[in-house]
């Protein structure tokens, strides 16, 4: 183990380049930056991602988890009247180590009042033109996707035939999958994934309400979910949505988790009650997207791993 830094002074005077730009461009829009606690009392309920747990004494003792997203806090702050909204954070989850993944991570999330998925995926385009000095990004449907790379409509293909392409695209699972989102997710992750956003970025918006999370279904189309990524250069850089205001939906949508977890072994994580409190006062119409400033770094200084980019990766503490 070295006690030298693993990123570059040069990496990271560029990353602090960037920072500026982002606080920048947030403050040219009037959007209020804002922190919120890395120790919360509970953690998401969402099946493939892990909390890291920390165990406090006061009293008595009490598991809480390092935060896997600043998420649930800021729509409480929203639901209090805090208008839209950023912050730049660290966020944390559990068995996440590779070229594009550190346990300890860094992530810009915001949240716009009276936004669309549209909308957000708009301003966002603009701040990739900013910080990466890309072109004007490209868009298509989830659905567009699947048929221009893979010839399938993924809203209604079965699993049999999902199954079929990968083993025709050298995609081997040992595996035995039986739903349709596993296997739609291995075939954008692994085939479709590496080839998008190489001259600009690709929006890929409406996903499958079964991948919906935490955001709206469509009135006119509730098959449809309006929530969106972004990608560059083949790396998966956000996640955006907008956003559920119904908080027995929600609710729903936890305890479906929790089911999940159940059958894939995972430990069980109690809903975060304060959230759903704070949907149940009203979380205004907004959208919101999280990005992995790490990896937007990563792009901007042409590095090829994470640690490139930062002060010390897991490696180094």
């Amino acid at each position: 183990m070295s006690w030298q830094p693993s990123a570059s002074i040069n990496n990271l005077r560029e990353r602090a380049q960037i920072l500026k730009k982002i606080r920048g461009f947030f403050a040219s829009r009037d959007v209020l930056e804002v922190e919120t606690p890395l120790l919360c009392s509970t953690s998401v309920t969402a099946p493939h991602i892990l909390s890291i747990p920390a165990f406090l004494q006061s009293g008595k003792s009490k598991i809480h988890y390092l935060q896997t997203s600043p998420e649930y806090a800021m729509k409480r702050l929203l639901a209090a009247g805090s208008g839209s909204i950023y912050q730049i954070t660290k966020a944390f989850r559990l068995d996440e180590k590779g070229l594009l993944h550190n346990p300890e991570f860094t992530m810009l999330e915001w949240y716009r009042l009276n936004f669309n998925h549209h909308d957000l995926m708009d301003e966002m385009d603009e701040l990739l033109q900013l910080v990466l000095n890309t072109k004007a990004a490209e868009r298509k449907s989830y659905a567009e996707i699947f048929t221009d790379y893979l010839n399938i409509n993924p809203h209604s293909v079965s699993v049999a035939e999902l199954k079929k392409i990968a083993e025709q695209n050298n995609i081997q699972v040992v595996a035995s999958i039986t739903d349709r989102d596993t296997w739609l997710q291995l075939l954008l992750s692994h085939y479709i994934e590496p080839q998008l956003g190489k001259d600009t970025p690709c929006f890929i918006y409406d996903f499958p309400a079964s991948q919906a999370a935490l955001a709206r279904l469509q009135p006119d189309n509730p098959d449809v979910a309006s929530r969106f990524e972004v990608y560059v250069k083949g790396i998966e850089l956000a996640n955006g949505f907008h956003e559920l205001q119904n908080a027995g939906e929600q609710r729903k949508r936890f305890e479906n988790d929790r089911i999940e977890r159940k059958t894939l072994n995972q430990p069980d994580m109690p809903i975060d009650e304060l959230f759903l409190s704070a949907l149940t006062h009203g979380l205004p119409d907004c959208s919101g997207v999280a990005l992995g400033l790490d990896r937007l770094a990563m792009l901007a200084t042409g590095s090829g791993k994470i640690e490139d980019v930062l002060s010390f990766d897991f490696e180094r503490i």
